[in-house]
Order: structure tokens, then sequence, then C-alpha cells
């Protein structure tokens, strides 16, 4: 009887040495591109250019190297096309009139929370790594540098490859990226947040603070809720450009426009960016809760410090979620 195991094909050598790396380049792309669905088409074109030109791959450098060299080409080719992608408070001063109409959507394409099931869940040290490069307000901070500088700093502060690499890949001098590393660090410096915000995991009394967000907003709670943020907290709602800033704005936008009753809304806890996040189910006129959106928040010791509510029904099937609430 013959044998039915086929030998070996390039092919299966192809997948073998490079399907190791697709996680954390796709994280790659979405640091650049600010849009995990611009991120996923830009990781599909990168394995396609690397198919192509896998029998002329010599060795020379690694494969993880020869991969980024195409991945960082694919990105800067397609942000030649795009804007950056803002969050609203990237765009204007907060509302102060919390019972004031809301702004209309303007014409922005906007910053994509990224699902933490994406980042391989095998290897804990990617997972610890990624949590403060991939934190929400560094990544709408990356969307301010040009591309060239965000490739940079991206390659040579969170992948920490040598400039002499990073020369390579872009095909420029090794003093040239040392210049352009320090133009990148010193635009964000003015205006990314502190380190401190960015590295830190939820302590145990924060996740306990975050617990209690949940069951308030679900019951609308606003007294509770109010009491659970801090003095300057954030909120934004992409697609609305509006967004406030303080405990006292917000507790009062949510009580008059948002939680008007209790079980408005169901929240499942989820993970994005490094950070705790609840897909978002609203209570319709048919009394059934339907896909809304994913909220995404950050926390100190002293309570709720930024809430982003991406209201968009679409994210939660790539958050692996169902569109009604299990």
């Amino acid at each position: 009887m013959a044998d039915t195991k086929h030998a070996p094909t390039e092919n299966d050598a192809f997948a073998h040495l490079t399907k190791p790396y697709r996680p954390e380049l796709l994280a790659y792309c979405y640091r650049m591109l600010g849009s995990v669905h611009d991120a996923e088409d830009l990781v599909q074109e990168t394995y396609l250019r690397a198919w192509r030109s896998y029998e002329a791959f010599e060795g020379r450098a690694s494969v993880r190297t020869w991969l980024y060299r195409i991945a960082t080409n694919v990105c800067l080719t397609a942000l030649e096309k795009r804007k950056r992608r803002p969050l609203p408070s990237g765009l204007g001063a907060p509302a102060d009139d919390p019972g004031g109409p809301l702004a209309p959507s303007p014409e922005v394409t906007w910053l994509q929370p990224f699902p933490d099931h994406l980042v391989r869940a095998d290897d804990p040290a990617t997972i610890v790594a990624a949590r403060g490069s991939l934190r929400l307000a560094l990544i709408a901070a990356l969307q301010h540098l040009p591309a060239r500088q965000r490739a940079v700093l991206i390659l040579r502060d969170v992948l920490a490859l040598r400039a002499a690499e990073v020369a390579d890949l872009l095909d420029i001098s090794v003093p040239a990226v040392k210049s352009i590393l320090q133009r990148a660090r010193a635009q964000l410096g003015q205006v990314a947040p502190s380190e401190n915000d960015l590295t830190e995991a939820p302590s145990p009394h924060q996740r306990q603070l975050l617990d209690r967000f949940v069951a308030a907003f679900e019951n609308a709670d606003i007294a509770t809720l109010t009491n659970l943020l801090t003095e300057d907290a954030v909120l934004e709602m992409p697609p609305t450009p509006t967004w406030f800033a303080g405990r006292d704005n917000i507790g009062a936008f949510f009580a008059s426009r948002v939680l008007v009753a209790p079980d408005t809304f169901r929240l499942v806890p989820t993970a994005s960016n490094g950070q705790p996040a609840a897909a978002m189910y609203r209570r319709g006129p048919d009394g059934v809760h339907h896909a809304h959106g994913v909220m995404v928040l950050s926390a100190s010791d002293s309570g709720i410090t930024h809430i982003v509510a991406f209201r968009d029904p679409a994210l939660l099937e790539v958050f692996k979620l169902p569109p009604a609430p299990p």
C-alpha cells in the first residue's frame, strides 16, 4: 500500500519558518497604523510578499529581521495614503456642558482598540513586554509621529533592534537612524503619557475598582460610578468627537444621556491594549441587548482615570465576542 504521507514542500518550510512571527508582526503593524483591521490586511500583504521572495531569501539576515523589513515597507507605503488615526482628545478641547448637544461625527478615521487575545497567549514574556507598548494612550501618541520616525522608534525602543539592523531595514545609515530616533523621542515626549501610566499592570485594588465600576454602570448607579472616577478623569466616545474631562462632567453626562435606567447596558469583561476592557451591549426598543462597542479603561490606585468607549458594534467580532451578551 502506498504511503499517503507527503514529503515536506517549500510551502511547508516557509510556513514553519514564518508562522511564529505572525502575532508580533500584527502588533507591529497595529502600532504603526492604529487599526487592527489595517494591521491584519498588512500582515497578510507582508506574508504574500515574503512568499513571493522566499526563493531569493539567502539567510544573511534572520527570518525575523527579513519579515520586519517587508512589514516596515508595507506599513510605510500604506501610511503614504492615510491620515493619522486620532482619539477625540487629539482633535480639540473637552466639552464643558454635559447637557449640551454632541458635536456631529466628522469625516475622521478613528483609532481602534487591539484585543489582547491577538498577542500570543502561550508566551507570558511576550504578553508582559507588549502590555506597555500597546497601551491605548501610547498608540494614540505614536500617531503624531511621521511614518519613518514612528517606524524607527518602534523598531528601536519597542522591539529592541540594534541601530545597524534598523539602518539595514530602512536602507539608511546608522547616524540617520540615531538622528531620526532622537527627533521621534523628543516629539513623543510632548504627547505621550508618563512611563508609569504605560507599564503598570492593574493592582488588586485597581481590579476591585474596575469590578465596582462595571456593576455601577450596569445598575445606572451614578453616585457610585462618579465616586470611582478620579477628579481629572477623561471620557471619550469615538465616533463622537465630543469628550469630557473631570469627574463631575462625566457623571452629569452619564446621568442625563447614557445611564437613564438600570440594565440599559450589560458589560462583558475582556482585555484590550494590555488594559481592562468590556464589551458593551445596549438594550434596544425590542428589550434585547445588542452589540454596542468596546470600552477600554485605565485605572490608578485612586480611581478610574480614563474611559474610551468605542461605539462600533463590529468590534465585538474582532474581540471574538457574540452579538448578544452570553
